[in-house]
């Protein structure tokens, strides 16, 4: 069941174009898509009402162009990050699944999604929410048909952030939250790290007090978003197995800071391609597909011994600084600005830090 992969431009907020384009074209059928995977143009905050209507336009195309129900459609996983800052293009990443095979020496891209149990207001920062994170990935590794952790190279999922409803309504239920509303998108994205960690084996099943406190602990393949959308930890994981056929193979590896180009290149390697010991963008030669990459300021303050201001700034989120430098450090390593960076790594990669993800075309 090989997986095709295509990354489109979306030329405004409500634009599914690309997507049509590409069933209309034949390079897959509507009914063959399992995932979607895009950077839209709002403020990536709890009220970034962007992520809403690209999914609305891109579930319309599905419903349009195939045969699935209506809750079939709605059933398939996409994630949207919200915040294109500095030179970040809008844009989705598609992945369908079709009927090819190949040898059973090669090891191409497989994908798998699940959906965890419900998660509750108060699960949300706790242990409860490492556990129930835990268990969907699972699920998902399973659905790609992958058995060995080291195989998987990237789990993408959104989770449920607290409101003002969902907190009243907890504390109706005679349950206490772990923060407060504006907190609770970096602690839902930074206990979802853990949980995906757990699952893979990259740690072991962290103590309460360690919850996006202990920043040693993370995991190098998380890619965590949160939102009002949905009540469960919506999983898209990727990974490679034998005779999976297709033509793309994902690799992965961490930037150790804002400025860790290598670790960019180290990761498209790790896919697949060869580059020269100091790789440039030319070096890609359009094989690569997509980058996927998490990060945030330093909590520190300093970048190489320098000191930093992006956590002092009062005008300017640092959320919206370290996006907008990391992608342009991305941007310019890949010579594309459609480039999915995400902020709030909390638990994902290093600190300062964060994971990136490579997904390369090899060839038939």
């Amino acid at each position: 069941m090989a997986i095709e992969v295509a990354k489109v431009e979306l030329k405004s907020v409500q634009d599914a174009a690309g997507l049509e384009e590409c069933i209309r074209n034949g390079r897959f059928a509507a009914d063959e898509v399992v995932a979607v995977i895009g950077k839209t143009e709002g403020n990536g905050g709890v009220n970034d009402f962007t992520r809403i209507l690209a999914d609305q336009a891109f579930r319309a195309v599905l419903l349009k162009l195939g045969k699935r129900s209506a809750a079939e459609v709605k059933a398939v996983p996409m994630v949207w990050s919200g915040g294109c800052d500095g030179v970040i293009t809008p844009h989705a990443t598609i992945f369908a699944r079709n009927a090819r095979t190949g040898p059973q020496d090669r090891d191409r891209l497989v994908i798998g999604t699940a959906m965890s149990p419900t998660i509750l207001p108060e699960d949300i920062g706790r242990p409860a929410m490492v556990e129930k994170v835990a268990e969907g990935v699972r699920r998902a590794m399973r659905a790609a048909g992958i058995d060995d952790p080291r195989d998987v190279h990237y789990v993408q999922t959104k989770t449920p952030l607290l409101t003002i409803d969902s907190i009243q309504d907890a504390r109706r239920r005679g349950q206490t939250v772990a923060c407060e509303v504006h907190d609770s998108m970096g602690v839902s994205n930074g206990t979802t790290g853990l949980g995906i960690a757990v699952a893979l084996g990259e740690i072991a099943m962290p103590k309460a007090e360690q919850i996006c406190k202990d920043f040693d602990l993370y995991s190098s393949v998380a890619s965590c978003s949160s939102g009002v959308e949905l009540d469960a930890a919506q999983i898209v994981l990727l990974g490679n197995k034998a005779g999976a056929g297709g033509r793309y193979r994902i690799g992965h590896s961490v930037m150790r800071d804002a400025l860790d180009i290598d670790g960019i290149y180290a990761a498209i390697r790790d896919a697949g391609l060869e580059l020269p010991e100091r790789p440039r963008a030319e070096d890609l030669e359009g094989r690569l597909v997509n980058c996927f990459m998490k990060c945030e300021a330093d909590h520190r303050g300093t970048l190489r011994g320098r000191r930093q201001i992006m956590l002092d700034d009062s005008d300017v989120h640092h959320h919206r600084h370290a996006k907008a430098a990391v992608g342009g450090v991305a941007a310019a390593a890949i010579g594309d600005p459609a480039v999915f960076v995400s902020v709030d790594a909390m638990h994902q990669g290093p600190h300062g830090g964060g994971p990136v993800i490579a997904i390369v075309d090899l060839g038939e």
